[in-house]
């Protein structure tokens, strides 16, 4: 497994207990800690850990909105806790980070769906991220011309 792999199942691993936990933000170091000490211990470079945790919580309201604009069927708070915590850590990805090509965060993402979600997540994982992709790459087209 890729460091950085282990690094967005960490993340979601903490995302998941800090939102059953109640979302309290002054927690979530603790538990990102708890986390990589327990299911980490070996990893060297946490870096993007803590980036992939800070990014997601400081725009969690704005991911939070592309969720609700693009799956208007599901209702943010009926979405799996699992599901939810994937779809932002994929939209942090592509839409705030800059420093991962979409398809490779729309990619992890679904392997996240795939190994921690439900039967149908893997698809609607891909199906919320495949409409930003293109939402993405038609705004990319209409620049360059």
């Amino acid at each position: 497994m890729s460091s950085r792999h282990l690094s967005r199942t960490i993340v979601l691993q903490s995302l998941y207990e800090w939102d059953f936990g109640g979302r309290d933000k002054s927690k979530i170091s603790e538990i990102v800690e708890h986390n990589i000490k327990n299911f980490a211990p070996g990893l060297e470079d946490i870096s993007f850990i803590k980036e992939l945790i800070s990014g997601i919580l400081d725009n969690q309201d704005k991911i939070d909105r592309f969720i609700e604009k693009l799956a208007p069927e599901y209702p943010i708070g009926q979405i799996t806790i699992v599901d939810r915590n994937i779809l932002r850590i994929g939209i942090y990805e592509m839409k705030f980070s800059g420093d991962v090509p979409p398809k490779v965060a729309i990619n992890e993402a679904i392997e996240l769906a795939k190994k921690f979600g439900g039967e149908s997540s893997g698809r609607f994982v891909n199906g919320v991220l495949g409409s930003i992709y293109r939402e993405m790459k038609g705004r990319s087209e209409k620049e360059n011309k």
